[in-house]
């Protein structure tokens, strides 16, 4: 059996006090480090108008992720389908493609904006997220050969290029990707009754299709390692801040260092979605990851895990995906 698969998903999370391009270039030299350590895939996000999150045009920074390693696949988790044309699309991810051959992934989402301001810039409405079949299947008949509703047109340079498909779900949206015959990414790395519920209900209805033969299945979340459960529960700490602010405030704002975190008055209000929001995650010493992760894919049947780990001392969160890339874990599959 070979090991399990480990992959990164990084959201270039900004921190306090510092520029939203600075975020950018740590995001690049992360991947690096990623590809130094074995990680399978490194994906970057689609995010617009959060003062938290610079990466907001997903294609361009793979491109410079790509650019900038050698081995490692490279995606998105995810472009959100409903923002776009399928057009388009296909034809960034055929570009991407092209320039890396056999080192891209198409990760998507259904998605739209957070706010009605947002979704106006964008140019769609919440109603967009019910047509993520259709423009699903718009795609793929970009790729295959062009869109039968357009006479004539081509997405060139994307078609005829098979780019593996991931679908990112929540638990009830596992049968889109099964629909599609995608890849599944879900959150839930507790792999609760409801996320093994959905993977199998992907797994029964998972149609073979051009874009892949055989269901695939990756659980996506955080996971923090460190000497001790404190240190690794504290890597947690700015996220779950970001979170429980984002939910009293309406806004979700730069990454601050634990320790201010940890010494704020909290309002009951906001002590309760704090703590809520460093629930449901992986941490720990290497023993206690492991045993977790093991216990994860026993659940669940995970071909994959990617982490989702973001927090303000970036020296100590290097450590833990060092850390996390050290532990043998049983599992994997010799899937794309």
């Amino acid at each position: 059996m070979t090991p399990l698969r480990l992959s990164v998903l990084d959201r270039s999370r900004t921190r306090r006090g510092r520029e939203p391009g600075e975020a950018l270039r740590a995001t690049v030299r992360f991947a690096r480090e990623a590809e130094a350590l074995g990680y399978h895939r490194f994906w970057v996000a689609e995010h617009h108008s959060v003062p938290g999150v610079a990466g907001s045009a997903p294609t361009v920074l793979a491109a410079a992720v790509a650019s900038a390693t050698s081995r490692i696949r490279v995606g998105t988790g995810g472009v959100m389908l409903p923002n776009h044309r399928p057009l388009v699309v296909a034809e960034q991810f055929g570009v991407l493609e092209s320039l890396f051959p056999g080192r891209i992934d198409m990760g998507l989402g259904r998605s739209v904006g957070f706010t009605d301001g947002i979704r106006r810039a964008l140019g769609t409405g919440k109603e967009a997220m019910g047509g993520f079949d259709e423009q699903l299947a718009e795609l793929a008949e970009w790729f295959g050969g062009g869109g039968r509703r357009f006479p004539g047109v081509h997405a060139f340079p994307a078609e005829g290029l098979r780019v593996p498909l991931f679908v990112l779900a929540n638990d009830a949206g596992a049968e889109v990707a099964a629909r599609a015959g995608a890849a599944l990414v879900v959150g839930g790395m507790t792999g609760g009754e409801a996320t093994a519920a959905a993977i199998g209900r992907y797994r029964a209805a998972f149609t073979p299709s051009p874009w892949r033969d055989e269901p695939y299945v990756v659980v996506a979340g955080n996971v923090a390692v460190a000497d001790t459960r404190d240190a690794a529960r504290r890597l947690l700490v700015p996220e779950a801040w970001a979170l429980a602010h984002s939910r009293t405030h309406g806004a979700f704002p730069p990454l601050r260092p634990a320790e201010e975190i940890e010494a704020l008055d909290m309002t009951d209000r906001e002590r309760t979605f704090f703590e809520d929001a460093l629930r449901g995650h992986v941490h720990g010493t290497e023993e206690d990851v492991a045993a977790a992760l093991t216990a994860l894919v026993r659940r669940t049947a995970a071909d994959e895990v990617l982490i989702t780990t973001s927090s303000y001392d970036t020296g100590a969160l290097l450590d833990s995906y060092r850390r996390l890339a050290g532990i043998p874990l049983p599992g994997g599959t010799s899937g794309t």
